[in-house]
């Protein structure tokens, strides 16, 4: 599975246990739809749901004038995707991560909420980059 299908099929399995509090297993079932896992996939829906309270404590400075429980699904579940992939897959670079949270945002909730991500994406790059 190309990495992009499995960052949509993770945005899908993450936002299906984010507003039905299903479990992993069964979100990702139903979004896989009999066509096998990847363990690129798994790992960013693991490791999202796993990671939970500390991608939130990493993401919470950043959004300003918002709180997590403000944000629409679509953006939360995207923000903290991306901050998965910051956090604990170093082999990813920083900028495919951001491009394709980008991406995602607008697939998923259009254009606004890709430019919502790509303002919180964005102070996070610039921080990283003046340390």
């Amino acid at each position: 599975m190309k990495r992009r299908l499995a960052r949509e099929k993770a945005f899908q399995s993450l936002f299906q246990i984010e507003v039905s509090d299903i479990n992993i297993e069964e979100a990702m079932e139903h979004v896989l739809e009999g066509e096998p896992s990847d363990d690129f996939l798994n790992e960013i829906v693991s490791g999202t749901v796993e990671n939970k309270a500390e991608i939130e404590r990493f993401l919470t400075p950043y959004l300003e004038k918002w709180s997590f429980s403000r944000l629409a699904n679509v953006e939360r579940v995207v923000l903290q995707m991306a901050a998965y992939e910051w956090l604990y897959m170093d082999e990813v670079p920083k900028n495919v991560t951001l491009n394709e949270a980008i991406e995602t945002a607008k697939i998923f909730g259009g254009e606004e909420a890709g430019r919502f991500v790509n303002g919180v994406l964005g102070k996070i790059i610039s921080d990283i980059r003046k340390k």
